[in-house]
């Protein structure tokens, strides 16, 4: 099961959650569309390379990321969309595409679009193209520690 490192990780710290099991689904907005969540409440993740180093960005599925504002929130030089084959052997337990936004488990930064911090819950895949997990947003924040700042705009 390619949720059990984050499950274990949640239930270590206290955090209740909500699993949804959905059809298969490979873009952000088809996710939201089967597993009945507005685009704008379910978080996507998109791995990018800042100066270097590897990097999860966590934004609304109706958003688009921003690549002069999160090298303008980052203070980087270079800030690029990293490939599948640059990141697949990272998340070892994950399907390509279904990545968790929980970058702390995975040793890297995890920077936050600031839209999401309107939401009480905060939805993302969970490791699988046929699960989405759902808690509230503020145990999100206080496990993971992103930083948060304007990143996205409209598609």
């Amino acid at each position: 099961m390619p949720i059990r490192k984050l499950r274990e990780f949640l239930d270590s710290h206290g955090v209740k959650y909500f699993v949804v099991s959905h059809s298969r689904a490979y873009t952000a907005l088809e996710i939201a569309a089967v597993s009945h969540v507005p685009g704008k409440e379910l978080a996507k993740t998109v791995m990018v390379i800042i100066d270097g180093k590897m990097a999860m960005v966590v934004l609304p599925a109706s958003r688009q990321l921003d690549f002069d504002l999160l090298r303008q929130a980052t203070g980087a030089r270079d800030v690029e969309l990293a490939s599948e084959r640059e990141f697949a052997d990272l998340f070892p337990d994950c399907e390509i595409g279904a990545m968790p936004p929980f970058g702390n488990l995975y040793g890297m930064d995890v920077y936050v679009s600031e839209e999401l911090e309107d939401d009480e819950e905060i939805s993302f895949n969970a490791g699988a193209l046929t699960e989405l997990m759902r808690l509230p947003y503020n145990q999100f924040r206080k496990l993971v520690h992103p930083r948060v700042a304007k990143l996205s705009r409209k598609f």
